[in-house]
């Protein structure tokens, strides 16, 4: 009876490694489908130089944004920055005894960058997403003769914004470039966005309206 308890005993030890091995393994898969999942959204379609920027509206990342806008307005991409209202207010100021508009607050930041208030304009026009934000950027650019904009936003919205200006701006002669503002500041990096709040809203979130706006908006 000694001999057969121990012998259970060793081959449940036995199996302890290979259950380890497999939880590692099943772990690593699905840190590699988290981190592709993450990294399909990210693209770049660079312009040398564009007759503007337009740094897209986004309360929550706008930091991110303008940072990288103002590096390319200080690498002499763009002779211009243009912001959007998405009509959303930021936290109480009490030095200014207000809500400060997050556009304004985007105003802001650019200027403590190096880019000069002459270089900067606000479009008035509330914009309620991404692909509103497209028509208005079209009307404006075709109101000011402007030929190529170079687009700014968050990594994770990048895909579903290039797709979106260019299907708006199809036709127009207009060339739409993008830049996305690397994460790690504001969006959690790829390989780590499944540990963050932030991450759950951006990753799988951007997924579900990719899928709407390729069956609402598609040419």
């Amino acid at each position: 009876m000694e001999s057969s308890s121990q012998g259970n005993r060793s081959s449940r030890l036995s199996k302890k490694p290979k259950a380890l091995l497999r939880l590692t393994v099943l772990f690593f898969i699905l840190w590699l489908v988290a981190l592709s999942a993450a990294k399909f959204l990210i693209v770049n379609a660079p312009l040398a130089h564009a007759d503007a920027i337009a740094v897209m509206s986004g309360s929550a990342v706008f930091k991110e944004r303008t940072r990288r806008a103002a590096q390319l307005y200080n690498e002499r991409r763009a002779p211009k920055i243009i912001l959007t209202n998405d009509n959303q207010q930021g936290g109480w100021v009490s030095e200014e005894q207000r809500n400060i508009p997050y556009q304004e607050q985007a105003e802001r930041a650019l200027r403590q960058q190096g880019v000069p208030s002459e270089a900067i304009e606000i479009l008035p026009e509330h914009v309620s997403g991404t692909y509103s934000e497209a028509l208005l950027l079209r009307q404006y650019a075709e109101a000011q003769h402007l030929h190529s904009i170079l687009i700014v936003t968050s990594a994770y919205h990048s895909r579903r914004t290039l797709w979106t200006l260019r299907e708006v701006c199809a036709g127009s002669g207009i060339t739409i470039g993008l830049e996305a503002a690397p994460p790690g500041w504001q969006s959690p990096r790829p390989s780590l966005w499944f540990l963050h709040l932030r991450g759950w809203q951006l990753v799988p979130g951007e997924y579900l309206k990719m899928i709407y706006y390729w069956l609402e908006f598609r040419n």
